[in-house]
């Protein structure tokens, strides 16, 4: 769907209070999650305007926000099991 929100919090709602407290403790977990953000946003931006770039720069910023969304999601859960 286009435009669909797919910021970190939205995706993973179960995990805020972990989210928070990452952002907060972890500078490495905050620059991570700003990137994934600001990229969500981006995309989110470029498909509501119809795209206008190419579809393999769409495809790299869709890759790249989901290799950044798996990494800040295993983050979440060795977080949440400790």
């Amino acid at each position: 769907m286009l435009g669909e929100d797919h910021s970190l919090a939205n995706e993973f709602p179960q995990y805020m209070s972990s989210i928070v407290r990452l952002v907060a403790s972890d500078t490495s977990f905050a620059k991570d999650t700003e990137q994934y953000n600001a990229l969500d946003t981006e995309i989110r931006k470029l498909e509501l305007q119809g795209a206008p770039i190419s579809d393999e720069d769409m495809h790299q910023k869709k890759h790249d926000r989901a290799v950044l969304k798996d990494s800040l999601y295993q983050r979440l859960v060795d977080a949440s099991e400790s």
